[in-house]
C-alpha cells in the first residue's frame, strides 16, 4: 500500500476538549481486553557488597511490590481512566495467580472472563531493583499455544463480552494466548457491531491481525514486522506501508519513546505527536497505558487524531513513574491546566 511520503505535526489545540468528552463519557464505556495477563513483581533492595561466590552484587531485600502486567495492566489502565474494563486471559493455579487475582479484585474491573489452567504457570516477571536501577529480571512463563478447548472457551467468553462493549484491545505479548483464530473471531464480532479493535502487537508476522482497526508497535517492533530498518522519516513511512499491507489494518501508530508517536492512515499524510515527558524514569508498561487510552478515546467517540494526542499525554505521565503504573483522567487534566503544550519537544 502506498502512503503519502509526508508527515505533519499534530496540534494539541483540541486536546482539552477531547479530554472533556472522554471524562463525560468514560463511566459508560466498556472496553474488553484479551491477551497475555501477567503479574509484575518488584523486589527492592540495597547493594553494599559483591558476592564472594561470583562477581555479582548481593542484594539485601528491603521490600516487595506487585502490579498487574501485560493485558492485565491494560485493563488496570482502562479502569484507572474511569471506564469499565473486562479482562480475559489465562492464569495458572499457583501463588502468582493468587497475587494477581487479589490485584484484579482491588481494581475497578467490570469482570474477569479468563481461564485457570493448572498446566500453565501464571506469567510472572520478577524485577530486582537496587539503587533505583533494575539489576536483573526473572521470567516464569509458558509460551506454548493454548489447547483447542481452552482457546474455544476464551473466544466464546470474549465474543459474549463484546456484545456490550465499545472497544476491544488485543494485548499480545507472544505468550501463546493470542492466535490467528482468536483474532479472527474478535474482529468478526467487532465488525458486526462497529466496535474498534486495537492491537498491541508482538513478533514479526502481523498477518494474524488481519482486519483490525489499529496496531500500535514501538519502533523496534515495527522494524521487525516490516523487515526494514528505520533510520529516518522515509524509512518509517515505507515500513508502515508494508505493515498495513500485511495486516490489512485501517490505521497504524508507531510509538518512538522520547521521539513521540506517529499515526499512519490510508490515503493521508502521516501525523506525528511529539513526546511530552520531562524525564523518562521507567518505560515499563507505557505501551499498555497508551493502548488503553486509545481504546477509551475511540470508545467515547473521539477521532483517531485526538485519541493519539490523549495517548501521548497519558504515556508522558506514566513514564515519569517507577515500575508498572496507571494514569487517571485527573492527572491528565492537571497536566493540561499547567501548560503541557510547553513540554512537547
Amino acid at each position: 500500500m502506498d502512503l503519502q511520503l509526508t508527515t505533519s505535526e499534530a496540534s494539541y489545540d483540541s486536546a482539552e476538549a477531547a479530554l472533556d468528552q472522554v471524562s463525560a463519557r468514560a463511566a459508560g464505556a466498556r472496553v474488553v481486553v484479551i491477551g497475555d495477563v501477567m503479574l509484575d513483581e518488584f523486589v527492592f533492595g540495597a547493594v553494599q557488597r559483591i558476592s564472594p561466590e561470583a562477581p555479582v552484587p548481593v542484594v539485601e531485600i528491603t521490600g516487595r511490590r506487585y502490579a498487574a502486567g501485560g493485558a492485565a495492566n491494560v485493563a488496570a489502565n482502562v479502569a484507572a481512566l474511569g471506564a469499565q474494563a473486562v479482562l480475559g486471559g489465562v492464569t495458572g493455579q499457583d501463588e502468582a495467580s493468587e497475587n494477581l487475582h487479589r490485584l484484579l479484585a482491588a481494581m475497578r474491573l467490570d469482570s474477569w472472563i479468563g481461564l485457570s489452567d493448572a498446566a500453565r504457570p501464571t506469567i510472572c516477571k520478577t524485577r530486582i531493583v537496587a539503587g533505583g536501577q533494575q539489576i536483573v529480571r526473572i521470567d516464569h512463563e509458558s509460551r506454548g499455544a493454548l489447547c483447542e478447548a481452552s482457546e474455544s472457551r476464551l473466544i466464546s467468553a470474549a465474543v459474549a463480552a463484546l456484545r456490550e462493549a465499545q472497544a476491544c484491545v488485543i494485548s499480545d505479548y507472544g505468550k501463546g494466548v493470542v492466535s490467528p483464530r482468536m483474532v479472527a473471531a474478535l474482529v468478526a464480532e467487532c465488525d458486526r457491531r462497529s466496535v474498534p479493535v486495537l492491537v498491541d502487537p508482538k513478533g514479526h508476522d502481523y498477518s494474524k491481525y488481519a482486519g483490525v482497526t489499529l496496531i500500535t508497535p514501538n519502533l523496534k517492533e515495527a522494524e521487525m514486522a516490516a523487515a526494514h530498518p528505520i533510520a529516518n522519516q522515509r524509512d518509517m513511512i515505507l515500513a508502515a506501508g508494508r505493515i498495513m499491507d500485511t495486516a490489512g489494518c485501517a490505521s497504524l501508530l508507531i510509538t518512538q519513546g522520547a521521539s513521540g508517536m506517529t499515526l499512519f492512515r490510508r490515503g493521508q499524510a502521516a501525523l506525528h505527536s511529539a513526546a511530552l515527558a520531562h524525564q523518562v524514569f521507567d518505560v515499563t508498561g507505557a505501551g499498555d497505558t497508551a493502548v488503553a487510552m486509545l481504546a477509551l478515546a475511540l470508545a467515547t467517540g473521539l477521532t483517531m487524531e485526538d485519541a493519539m494526542l490523549l495517548a501521548n499525554v497519558a504515556a508522558g505521565i506514566v513514564v515519569e513513574k517507577p515500575g508498572t503504573a496507571t494514569v487517571s483522567l485527573d492527572e491528565m487534566a492537571e497536566l493540561m491546566r499547567n501548560g503541557f503544550h510547553r513540554r512537547a519537544r
